[in-house]
């Protein structure tokens, strides 16, 4: 054979062994999400398919819905460490198949040490960064009392241990990153290394598709909640491993923190929409009281006529947004600490006077939108979301977070998870904005113990009684507003549950005075219709990223992740 040849082809063989070891060395991911799915007797809606399939298995051994979501959430601590978390906390909305609700706040609160001016300088300015990252930026995290507490109250497998295997199970194997988190995780290297030193599992030069993401300092955590339940996380070495961290960042988390800790059953935000009830989560959160607000102010108006996505329909959502927005600033925080008005907000009276000085023909200068007053009755981005509904209609909504991705970047060295960065959902300084362009009052400044107010909105939906929707989402400010018009896109202008997901979304917080679009929502015509109105647009890649399941006409299940997230999974039986 002639030299030239036979040159040609050993680089042929040799350009084939080196294409199959590159695959050797970067394994594919075992599993796959879904987008959509029709179940006939269960569904669940996660962030992440491994999280989806455990779900699914306590689905099938016999568990209920609030079993099931106990479980994904402690898979998500390990299969997606930017938002599932223990070092977080979130808020829960349950309906049971006979129509029973309840709403369980875990949401994280302020150590006792904190004060209201803890991140001002001495000119009273508030310090850039020092609410968002570091020792400093983390509450007192409620995630695992959360889980714990709902699973006593309303779980039907006995022993929560079996709900928490799995995540042990994943964060001791191990599991294969995907590219998202693999991009992501490369992307915040720099942070991680300015609060963690090695050994450290998510420190590494770069992470690839389908590299093997194991866990053991977290598998020995949730092994100690798992054999001793609350007292696991809360007392022991993992509260020691917390505050030790803590420390050795000048933070303010003590142990009595931790013990102290509960979650706390509230009475659901109940409203009403047409031949629909909402049925969403109370403060601390300002999800509920923000949505049924914008709900009431909109139904008096043909939003089916006008059509979707419409200048007229856009004109009005944005008002309702605007003044719901203003409200939340002035109005809302826990109301363990401050009287919240919630009567008062939700009042029709009150609402309708809140539209009086709408027009159809122009946009409302946000300088010229107060909070409204009234006499106060003494009566009663990065987030994760799950939906759940089993096989005998008990739905469960939850949504936890770290706040921003992977918290305030600091990993407890002796217990193996990210802790939150949520006193950044105070207002650090009333008036002035939080990470998400949001500004608060007196009714969220911070206080030792008091929990800082969220935009997370778990709903769960009815129509003419019988359970009808199941959503919520990540995506910090905007998932107030992403919850409003995925409904109505649905119960408006006759939408499936997958169009109205997938379509392209607008956000309006008040301050700053802009509608915030994501690119291609609107067409051409729209834009410029309302920028005559004299509205004004910022635009943005994605907003909040909806996981969602409805009762279809013949009694089926459709569930339905977020194409914005490519790992949200859908999945049913």
């Amino acid at each position: 054979m002639p030299k030239k040849k036979f040159h040609l082809l050993f680089l042929g063989f040799f350009v084939l062994f080196l294409g199959n070891s590159c695959k050797k060395t970067a394994p594919a991911i075992d599993y796959q999400a879904t987008k959509v799915i029709v179940a006939d007797s269960a569904a669940v809606v996660s962030p992440h398919p491994l999280a989806t399939r455990v779900g699914l298995e306590v689905l099938k051994k016999g568990g209920n819905a609030v079993d099931a979501a106990v479980a994904v959430q402690f898979a998500l601590a390990v299969v997606y460490p930017r938002a599932g978390n223990i070092g977080g906390g979130g808020f829960m909305v349950i309906r049971t198949e006979d129509g029973q609700t309840a709403a369980l706040d875990y949401r994280e609160k302020a150590p006792m040490a904190a004060h209201r001016d803890m991140y001002l300088d001495s000119l009273g300015n508030v310090i850039d960064g020092l609410s968002t990252e570091g020792h400093l930026a983390a509450g007192v995290p409620g995630s695992v009392a959360g889980l714990i507490e709902a699973h006593r109250k309303f779980g039907r497998i006995q022993d929560i241990k079996e709900l928490i295997q799995p995540a042990i199970d994943l964060a001791e194997k191990g599991f294969h990153i995907s590219e998202t988190e693999a991009a992501r995780l490369n992307r915040f290297q720099d942070a991680f290394r300015k609060y963690n030193e090695e050994p450290n599992p998510f420190l590494k030069d770069s992470f690839q598709m389908g590299a093997l993401l194991i866990q053991k300092k977290l598998a020995a955590t949730l092994k100690e909640i798992r054999d001793k339940g609350k007292a696991g996380f809360y007392e022991g070495p993992v509260a020691e491993a917390i505050v030790e961290e803590i420390r050795s960042g000048n933070g303010v988390m003590t142990l009595e923190d931790l013990r102290q800790y509960e979650a706390l059953w509230r009475d659901p935000v109940i409203g009403r929409y047409d031949n629909f009830r909402i049925i969403s989560m109370p403060p601390s959160s300002s999800g509920g009281i923000a949505l049924i607000q914008m709900l009431k102010m909109v139904e008096p108006y043909p939003l089916h006529n006008y059509g979707f996505h419409s200048a007229s329909a856009v004109h009005l959502m944005v008002e309702a947004e605007r003044r719901a927005y203003a409200d939340r600033a002035e109005h809302l925080g826990d109301s363990d600490f401050y009287d919240v008005p919630r009567d008062s907000l939700l009042s029709d009276t009150y609402l309708h006077a809140r539209m009086a000085n709408f027009s159809p023909r122009h946009a409302t200068q946000s300088d010229s939108i107060f909070a409204g007053s009234f006499k106060l009755l003494k009566e009663s981005f990065e987030t994760t979301h799950t939906s759940v509904v089993d096989s005998e209609g008990n739905a469960v909504s939850v949504t936890t977070t770290l706040n921003s991705n992977y918290g305030c970047k600091v990993w407890v060295d002796g217990a193996g998870f990210f802790l939150n960065n949520e006193m950044d959902d105070f207002s650090a300084k009333p008036g002035v904005p939080n990470q998400f362009g949001l500004v608060g009052a007196e009714a969220n400044a911070i206080q030792p113990e008091k929990r800082m107010l969220s935009s997370m909105t778990p709903t769960i939906i009815e129509k003419d009684g019988e359970l009808f929707m199941v959503l919520g989402a990540p995506g910090g400010s905007t998932i107030i507003t992403a919850v409003f018009q995925v409904f109505i896109n649905v119960a408006e202008f006759g939408m499936s549950l997958e169009e109205a997901v997938n379509a392209g979304r607008f956000h309006h917080q008040w301050l700053p005075d802009a509608i915030l679009i994501e690119s291609n929502a609107f067409p051409d015509s729209t834009i410029q219709a309302l920028e005559a109105m004299g509205h004004h647009f910022n635009h943005v890649g994605r907003m909040a990223v909806i996981k969602a399941i409805i009762r279809l006409p013949d009694g089926r299940l459709q569930g339905v992740g977020d194409p914005r997230n490519p790992d949200d999974d859908a999945g049913g039986y």
